[in-house]
């Protein structure tokens, strides 16, 4: 069955690959590190934007965070007196927090949140399962609806917000991972614009 033939032939393709195995290569020299250089043509290829990028992911910057920074003005600089200014609810201590109803309207029911606590946290202290996804303004997947009419920052300061615009907040549409309330209104969880 096994012929002669087969096995040296099977025995030369065998040593021929051992000796292509040992035998010295052509000594290629592995390139530079190119990396950074492609990085730096791709950023110079794109073009800057005026809308803001969720945590300024592309390439390029997008100028989000630096067109904040400038246009803000005072917002997180230096006032007068040399001390920094920080308009952050969640910095007001517990004592000193004023204490609004509302409403969650898909929950059915009414619980009390302190004006340093944001309407998703106040939320989750209920054990409730809200969305949420970067807890900073910069997305919309914690986006609620206040029912009451009117413009949304009417009943809450949002300490940050790259998504929504004016029509969204005329709308009454809100971040509630980062708002904070400053009146008693009824909001419905999981509605986005």
């Amino acid at each position: 069955m096994v012929t002669t033939l087969g096995i040296v032939l099977g025995a030369s393709l065998t040593l021929t690959m051992v000796a292509l195995h040992f035998a010295r290569g052509t000594e290629h020299a592995t390139p530079d590190d190119i990396s950074q250089k492609v990085l730096e043509r791709r950023a110079e290829s794109v073009h800057e934007t005026d809308f803001p990028e969720p945590m300024n992911r592309s390439i390029g910057g997008g100028g989000g965070a630096a067109a904040a920074v400038g246009e803000g003005g005072a917002e997180g600089e230096l006032a007068e007196g040399g001390a920094e200014v920080d308009d952050d609810p969640a910095a007001i201590p517990d004592d000193e927090a004023e204490t609004y109803e509302v409403e969650y309207v898909k929950e059915g029911t009414t619980i009390d949140v302190k004006e340093n606590t944001t309407l998703l946290e106040a939320g989750e202290a209920q054990d409730w399962d809200l969305p949420y996804a970067c807890r900073q303004g910069q997305c919309i997947s914690c986006a609620g609806h206040i029912t009451d009419g009117g413009n949304s920052e009417q009943y809450v300061k949002h300490h940050t917000n790259e998504m929504l615009g004016e029509p969204e907040l005329d709308d009454g549409y809100t971040l509630t991972c980062v708002a904070y309330p400053v009146s008693d209104f009824s909001i419905e969880m999981r509605e986005s614009p």
